[in-house]
């Protein structure tokens, strides 16, 4: 692994125009349904499944996403290797504005300068398939590798295939503490404004009596208020700005000091197991599995989810954001599994009834993997067939063949979530 504390490292051309992409489809995503460009099948499932329980619960919302400085490209944080992928967590400034309305009512609006961190994902062999063309065994039709990930557009049948990269594998935002671009000049330049004229104002004020008498001279008094007041304002907004950082910061750090070191910790023990293991896939994969579990309107119904039913509060959740920091609670290794407990931290909207109300929530969520079977790092991809009678059918979304009602094994190719709760 490398962070780049001291040098700025830039996305690669081909990397920023699909960053780009995924940006300009976010917003419309969550609040038309639009399809998500560039980013892999679980967020892109998460999206669809959060876009249909606002439909479903009648609210329309509106998530806007504006570059708050355009002369800055994303800027690569850290990278990370393995022996299949490179990723790159990149940042970048932006406005997050999202307003929420049922039947024309505004009932919740706000905006946020952010700071959004995107993973990028890449296979290290620089092998994209995309356009090669294959021939599907069910019915014999071509196509490109592309466009068969949703299913054979011919005849339906549905693949297991890696998803083709590069992709966004992850994203979240932070509230940023700093400026971008003029912001700084702009907010200062406001402050100073403001105090200038508050001056004027009291000072108007303070001579009233003789000014309205005719006696002019106290408007020579507000001359030397120009540089107080530029002075003043400067160090008001001085304040201003160490305010919110103490402010923002206690808010963002709240209750995940626990989780220093939890990277490390867990990483070291999975590699010893298995030394293909990527955190970068883990932590995404576990951030779009709790997601995907809470927008579903049955999470008992997904092939990953071992899980007893969610508390019912989990449905009133409309929007969440994945909070930066996800702890190691606990770790077992038992009969070629492994049992990870995790604490992951996320920014809700909750609706309850017509009123949306925003919290800061931890998760408990508990992981599984077997790590019996040797992990294949090709690319590969191969119909899911189920093991009984042979149909074909999507396994994403369904826990069971439809044709016969065998189980389809995921825990030998993925994590699965056992359990979500709140936790304190």
């Amino acid at each position: 692994m490398g962070y780049s504390l001291f040098k700025i490292i830039h996305l690669k051309d081909n990397f920023k125009r699909q960053f780009k992409a995924f940006v300009g489809t976010l917003g419309s995503a969550v609040s038309r349904g639009d399809k998500i460009t560039f980013a892999d099948n679980d967020i892109t499932y998460a999206l669809k499944l959060q876009h249909d329980r606002l439909s479903e619960k009648g609210f329309a919302m509106e998530y806007e996403l504006t570059d708050r400085d355009t002369e800055r490209d994303a800027i690569v944080g850290s990278e990370w290797k393995d022996t299949r992928y490179e990723s790159y967590v990149c940042n970048e400034q932006y406005n997050v504005r999202r307003k929420i309305t049922k039947n024309g009512k505004k009932l919740f609006a706000d905006k946020k300068r952010s700071i959004l961190y995107t993973t990028i994902t890449d296979v290290i062999s620089g092998v994209h398939p995309d356009d090669e063309t294959v021939t599907c065994p069910n019915c014999g039709s071509v196509s490109t590798i592309a466009q068969i990930q949703g299913g054979c557009p011919y005849c339906g049948t549905q693949y297991k295939m890696d998803d083709l990269f590069p992709k966004i594998t992850s994203y979240y935002f932070l509230e940023d503490v700093g400026m971008a671009g003029n912001e700084g000049k702009k907010g200062m330049a406001a402050f100073i404004v403001i105090t200038i004229l508050a001056l004027f104002a009291i000072d108007i004020v303070y001579n009233f009596g003789k000014l309205s008498s005719g006696d002019l001279g106290p408007l020579l008094t507000l001359i030397p208020l120009l540089p107080l007041g530029a002075i003043l304002g400067y160090f008001i907004y001085s304040i201003y700005l160490i305010v919110r950082l103490i402010a923002v910061g206690s808010s963002q750090s709240s209750g995940k000091w626990g989780t220093i070191g939890s990277r490390s910790k867990f990483e070291q023990r999975m590699k010893a197991i298995s030394p293909l293991f990527s955190y970068e896939y883990f932590a995404s994969k576990a951030i779009s599995l709790i997601k995907t579990s809470v927008f579903s309107p049955n999470e008992q119904e997904l092939l990953f989810y071992k899980g007893a039913a969610l508390d019912p509060v989990f449905k009133d959740i409309i929007d969440m954001n994945y909070g930066g920091a996800l702890g190691l609670a606990g770790f077992k290794e038992e009969n070629g599994r492994v049992t990870v407990a995790t604490d992951a931290f996320f920014d809700v909207l909750h609706a309850q009834g017509d009123r949306i109300v925003p919290k800061k929530e931890k998760y408990r969520a508990i992981f599984q993997r077997r790590v019996d079977i040797p992990i294949d790092p090709n690319f590969s991809m191969t119909k899911i067939q189920c093991p009984s009678c042979g149909g074909s059918f999507n396994a994403v979304q369904n826990k069971m063949c439809p044709f016969c009602g065998t189980a389809y094994d995921i825990e030998s190719q993925d994590w699965v979530l056992l359990s979500l709760k709140k936790a304190k």
